[in-house]
């Protein structure tokens, strides 16, 4: 009896969830995404099979064409929605501040560090790191970010250790990433 009523809850939930995405598909909005074109029921597509994974997701396109809409969507429709979702940009930030806004520094690891900081990657402990602009990022820090990626670990400046994180990544660019790992500006 048990075993029944929870297959037919499951069911019953199962039908519900086709029938939300179902109305979500026919009014061509998704997590605030307008658009009923077939490639924006495409991209809707899309950001439902990346929201399911873990894997980390590099959005392109050009200037205004919604990349950071588009992050915010997989991050809200992922298992990891209901943590944090911190945006940083890493062309706004002066190449000297940026690496101890994204790893955090120990008390007295440069001048006018008077107290121990967490970095974003700490921050969004549990959730989602959005990385706008990842092709500005300086050729140094893309070599800890991979070791972020690869480890899971990150390490404060002045700081003997590493600590881990659990943090999904979603980075965004509108280079041609491809042609800049050509150009040897960007580490594949």
């Amino acid at each position: 009896q048990l075993i029944l009523n929870r297959t037919f809850r499951l069911s019953t939930l199962e039908a519900a969830n086709r029938q939300l995405h179902q109305q979500i598909d026919q009014s061509g909005s998704l997590c605030g995404i307008i658009g009923v074109s077939p490639i924006m029921q495409k991209v809707f597509s899309l950001i439902r099979k990346i929201s399911a994974t873990e894997y980390p997701v590099l959005i392109s396109g050009e200037s205004g064409t919604g990349k950071e809409m588009v992050a915010h969507a997989i991050h809200s429709l992922s298992s990891r929605s209901q943590k944090p979702f911190v945006i940083i940009n890493c062309g706004a930030i002066p190449e000297n501040l940026l690496e101890s806004e994204l790893f955090g520094h120990e008390k007295g690891a440069f001048t006018g560090a008077e107290a121990a900081k967490k970095g974003i990657f700490e921050m969004a402990e549990g959730g989602t790191l959005f990385l706008d602009e990842i092709g500005m990022l300086p050729l140094q820090l893309q070599t800890k970010l991979l070791c972020v990626l690869y480890y899971h670990s990150v390490r404060r400046l002045g700081c003997e250790f590493s600590r881990p994180v659990n943090v999904r990544i979603i980075s965004a660019t509108n280079l041609d990433i491809e042609q800049a790992v050509v150009d040897k500006c960007f580490r594949q």
